[in-house]
């Protein structure tokens, strides 16, 4: 017979760490700081731990990711919304820290296939660099939708200079994200992304950032996650038309303007196949995502020809 692999869930907050093992009922909850982390990695040392699955906490994850795949367990990063979507399945409607930690558990014993956490430094630094130029974005969208409708002449006065400091703020930021890039590991990827049409700064961060699938993954994994996938949905007689949910918004939101803007731009291999679609009958919908399909796979084929290479 076969043994079961041992493995562990984390839920992680800001001042705590929770951890459930597998097989078994073993449970601890440490400080979330260096002496509380190197008491859980002796934990599951002892316990002969061999995999530890911990959820995505908007960046408090990211010391005990370090911590963890430092001491030698292979750990992954797992989806909040795939392991809610598990507790729900299994009638787990409670939601404590320490059934969190138990639910990740389990996730982690049924999809022994996710991705191994790999330290990465630069990565991580450009993924907080990029992190905050979309919150700035965001901000200096708000405030031009605010500045449309002001009418008072102080309202307007302070959105305009807070709109300055805003745009300056994301210039700097991309100043510092290319030089970042430059002088780190990953600028023979940004270099052959940036050779590519179409491609320019802004999508060619994102993707190094927020996409490492990519020259690794298939064109069909690469379109799921990026969310431009069309899943079936057929049931008895009933066939409907794909429909693309999920994947990652970061990338796909500037993938979406990217592939505008190379359209725009007569691009021909985005061009010729989008007119193509357009001229058969497809709505303005189905032919964009079609198009950003297309670009997402002619990157990944590139970068994966240039990793042989």
């Amino acid at each position: 017979m076969i043994a079961e692999p041992i493995v562990a869930g984390i839920d992680v907050s800001k001042d705590r760490l929770d951890v459930h093992v597998l097989p078994g009922s073993d449970v601890l909850s440490v400080d979330h700081s260096p002496k509380g982390l190197a008491r859980l990695a002796a934990y599951l040392h002892r316990l002969g731990v061999e995999r530890i699955g911990l959820e995505a906490s908007g960046g408090y994850e990211r010391q005990a990711l370090n911590t963890l795949a430092e001491a030698g367990f292979e750990v992954c990063l797992v989806p909040p919304a795939r392991v809610r979507a598990l507790a729900r399945a299994l009638g787990r409607h409670a939601k404590t820290d320490p059934i969190d930690a138990w639910m990740i558990a389990r996730y982690v014993q049924l999809t022994p296939g996710q991705h191994d956490y790999q330290p990465d430094p630069a990565r991580q630094r450009l993924d907080e660099l990029a992190g905050l130029r979309r919150q700035l974005v965001a901000e200096r969208n708000k405030l031009v939708s605010r500045l449309d409708i002001a009418k008072d002449k102080l309202v307007r006065t302070l959105l305009s200079r807070m709109h300055i400091m805003v745009q300056a703020n994301i210039a700097r930021l991309d100043r510092e994200i290319v030089d970042h890039i430059r002088a780190s590991h990953l600028n023979e990827r940004y270099t052959i992304l940036m050779t590519i049409p179409g491609v320019g700064p802004v999508l060619a961060a994102t993707l190094l950032c927020d996409l490492p699938e990519l020259g690794h993954a298939t064109h069909k994994q690469l379109a799921s996650l990026v969310g431009v996938a069309p899943h079936a949905r057929q049931s008895g007689r009933t066939a409907r038309a794909g429909r693309c949910s999920g994947g990652r918004a970061s990338v796909r939101n500037v993938l979406y303007m990217a592939t505008l803007s190379a359209l725009k731009a007569r691009v021909p291999a985005l061009r010729t196949f989008y007119d193509r679609l357009r001229a058969n009958g497809k709505p303005f919908k189905v032919a964009i995502n079609a198009a950003m399909r297309k670009f997402i796979s002619i990157l990944n084929a590139i970068i994966k020809q240039s990793t042989v290479a």
